[in-house]
């Protein structure tokens, strides 16, 4: 659901550095990689792998996480399903800055529902947004479960919890798939580089 612009009288004003400016200064180009998966699939550990590899590279980056957002940002929103799409249509919206900025912004969340990710995904241009499904096995989530979320949720004391008693919408079609109970984090992030390059984001 679109939400409609609530403030009256207000334009858009067209800034004197482009992103075209930006890209060409900081000699790559930027994009949105978009990591969605169960709890404990990887993304933060992946996203952040990611982001050391481009910074060795000189490639300005930036990872937004699940749970610092919610620390901030975010930090009025719950787990309810209208809850969880605004948190991801707010991520979507500063992603776009940050891709306006210049810059290849990784985003952390588990982002369960497939209308919302495409909704993030109608924001950008169609070269700026790769999804990555950081595919894994839910007996395996469980036995990292990293945050012990697994085992609170089957005490019944997480409600609404992705995997357990909330749905997980799998992508259609995502750009890439990462079996992150098959692949080591260093292979992981060669694919996500390789394809990077492949598209010409970064050299």
């Amino acid at each position: 659901m679109i939400q409609e612009t609530k403030a009256k009288n207000i334009h858009w004003h067209k800034a004197a550095v482009t992103k075209k400016d930006r890209h060409e200064h900081n000699q790559h180009k930027s994009c949105t990689i978009w990591f969605t998966g169960l709890s404990g699939s990887g993304k933060s550990t992946l996203a952040n792998a990611v982001a050391q590899r481009l910074h060795d590279l000189d490639v300005g980056s930036y990872v937004l996480d699940g749970d610092n957002i919610r620390h901030g940002l975010n930090k009025d929103l719950g787990f309810s399903p209208e809850d969880r799409k605004e948190n991801i249509r707010r991520i979507g919206e500063v992603a776009k800055l940050f891709v306006d900025a210049g810059t290849v912004v990784l985003t952390a969340f588990i982002s369960p529902y497939k209308e919302d990710r495409q909704q993030v995904r109608d924001l950008l241009e169609p070269d700026e947004f790769i999804e990555i499904y950081t595919k894994c096995a839910l007996d395996e989530c469980e036995k990292r479960d990293p945050k012990g979320l697994y085992k609170k949720a089957r005490k019944g004391e997480i409600p609404e919890f992705t995997g357990i008693n909330a749905p997980y919408e799998e992508p259609d079609q995502p750009e890439l798939v990462i079996e992150t109970d098959q692949n080591t984090v260093a292979q992981s992030v060669d694919k996500i580089i390789a394809l990077l390059k492949e598209r010409a984001i970064i050299r």
